[in-house]
């Protein structure tokens, strides 16, 4: 070991154990790319989780293709009326919004490349899914299905985000 990292080392341990179990806990073990896993309906699925407002910008856009149970996770801190849009984006998707108790309240198709933005009509909702176009109906998925919110808390820690910051009361 070099004399020079020798003499940091120490205050990089200190720093390392200074932290607290919670703070250990959200440092980040998933990027933007990794799959998460989720449930929505009862349905298992796997989810990218978009967090950073580069990742809620881009979503799927530029995607050429999309695993028949995969899509993205669209977490918001509260509750909005949401607005989403297709440019550059060819796969043609449903996207489900979900109120804060993870209740899906809308459905709406979208088309390739389509810049006509989709808007929820309900300013309650808190989380958007982006699936293939289809994937709700084809799997028994409509208003009144619940998301797993316990997985999305999970989804959230793994991104290395304290998912309070999202409304969550209790985080195990």
């Amino acid at each position: 070991m070099s004399w020079r990292l020798s003499k940091f080392l120490p205050i990089l341990l200190v720093i390392l154990c200074a932290c607290s179990p919670e703070e250990e806990q959200l440092i980040a073990t998933a990027s933007v790319d990794s799959w998460l896993p989720l449930s929505v309906g009862g349905m298992d699925i796997e989810v990218q989780v978009a967090i950073t407002s580069v990742e809620l910008r881009k979503g799927l856009m530029y995607r050429q293709s999309l695993g028949s149970d995969q899509g993205m996770l669209f977490p918001y801190a509260r509750p909005q009326k949401m607005t989403f849009w297709m440019a550059n984006t060819p796969l043609p998707l449903d996207i489900g919004f979900f109120d804060s108790e993870g209740v899906l309240i809308e459905i709406h198709r979208m088309y390739p490349f389509d810049t006509n933005r989709t808007v929820s009509r309900s300013d309650a909702a808190q989380f958007a899914l982006e699936m293939n176009q289809g994937w709700f109906g084809r799997n028994g998925i409509f208003p009144g299905a619940r998301l797993d919110l316990d997985k999305v808390a999970r989804a959230l820690r793994k991104r290395g985000v304290n998912p309070r910051e999202y409304g969550f009361q209790e985080v195990d």
